[in-house]
């Protein structure tokens, strides 16, 4: 269904690994057996062999070969998976293939641009420490099957993103992506240009549909992970009574994320935003639950869907994101925290990390990604350098 694009392969071929040379061990004792049956055949002097025997001795020959060749073969694979980290164009799996795996942590890029900022490398890269058994995977929008991943490419964050071993950059075909659930008719009927919030609207649909589909965990592009999310089913409180929709998990085919679909469709107001994203959430959580204020750091259940305190997201309240870029005299350690939401919204790109401000940002930059952070550093020499025609 999903298009093919060329992509890296993901660190859990681990398991095909470890029995490619199990297999590979086999044979070598087998192509060893043979070989000793050719090196030493009867010792009994012949002067001319018989056509029986030299019958054998190509057969011996023959089976020799393949069993040469099948290791080679496996060795080749094996090879592959070593380098199958880079974007190698011989080597290419499906967004199918990849989500199908489970547990997937998708990022969603629903603007036309190819080069994403330092903040949307970070996210993906702290998800990819933390969760390194798990997909982790980046739909871009600008992002089409004639766009080359290869080690030439001018968009250096291609390059950053997809030397990890379980991150996977592919195309956001939505039309695709809607196909058998209810926002499939909303897609057709709806046009993007007469829409005020397209790009939040479109991934506030895109988010429910992936996550209905394969089941996983949805983050958007300003959130850094810091430990491991345990719940399996859950929504985020920004606040109390409040949900957020900018991380949540279900597993497949969750009724929840269903019906979220459904009133998506029903309710849908384009020209208020977060009429589809957190309202939604948060209108239909209610549906199932009477919400109630949380008290310290627990955690609330509503029919089997974990309601996750603020602290676990949003220690840091929307309206105190400048805190995020500033420097503090003691950092907080985020003890009852997951991931730390930066609030590029409110932020709309115009405080960014600073290499050597000592800012909060900076610091998390550096403890939970650290090759963004390096090239950051590296871009920023790089524009301090002379021009030589100066």
């Amino acid at each position: 269904m999903l298009q093919k694009v060329w992509v890296s392969s993901p660190g859990s071929w681990a398991l095909q690994e470890s029995n490619s040379r199990r297999q590979g061990k086999k044979r070598c004792w087998k192509c060893r057996f043979v070989r000793t049956i050719i090196q030493h055949p009867c010792r009994r002097h012949a002067p001319k062999r018989s056509r029986k025997e030299r019958m054998l001795r190509k057969i011996q020959i023959c089976l020799c070969f393949c069993f040469v060749s099948g290791i080679l073969y496996e060795i080749s694979l094996l090879s592959s998976c070593v380098f199958s980290y880079l974007p190698m164009a011989q080597h290419y799996l499906t967004p199918e293939q990849v989500l199908n795996l489970g547990k997937s942590i998708i990022f969603l890029e629903t603007t036309e641009r190819l080069e994403p900022p330092p903040l949307v490398s970070c996210s993906v890269e702290s998800a990819a420490r933390i969760y390194q058994d798990r997909p982790i995977i980046l739909f871009m929008r600008g992002l089409t099957n004639e766009t080359a991943l290869d080690m030439n490419t001018s968009y250096a964050a291609f390059s950053l993103l997809s030397s990890m071993k379980n991150v996977f950059l592919f195309p956001l075909q939505m039309e695709t992506v809607f196909q058998e659930t209810p926002l499939l008719q909303w897609y057709n009927q709806v046009i993007p240009e007469q829409e005020k919030n397209w790009v939040h609207v479109s991934s506030d649909a895109s988010r429910l549909a992936l996550i209905w589909k394969y089941g996983g965990i949805y983050m958007d592009t300003d959130v850094i992970s810091i430990r491991p999310i345990p719940q399996q089913s859950f929504l985020a409180a920004q606040k109390s009574r409040f949900s957020s929709n900018g991380i949540f998990g279900f597993p497949a085919r969750h009724k929840f994320v269903w019906d979220c679909m459904e009133n998506f469709v029903l309710k849908y107001n384009g020209n208020i935003w977060g009429n589809q994203g957190p309202f939604l959430m948060t209108r239909m959580l209610k549906t199932l639950c009477n919400l109630t204020d949380f008290q310290g750091t627990e955690d609330h259940s509503c029919q089997n869907i974990s309601f996750l305190n603020p602290q676990r997201f949003y220690p840091i309240p929307y309206p105190a994101w400048s805190r995020y870029y500033q420097v503090w005299d003691k950092s907080p350690s985020f003890n009852h925290s997951y991931a730390l939401h930066l609030w590029n919204f409110m932020n709309r790109n115009r405080k960014v990390v600073v290499a050597g401000s000592n800012t909060l940002a900076e610091k998390l930059y550096k403890t939970y990604c650290p090759t963004t952070y390096e090239d950051l550093i590296q871009n920023a020499k790089h524009r301090d350098l002379p021009d030589p025609e100066d």
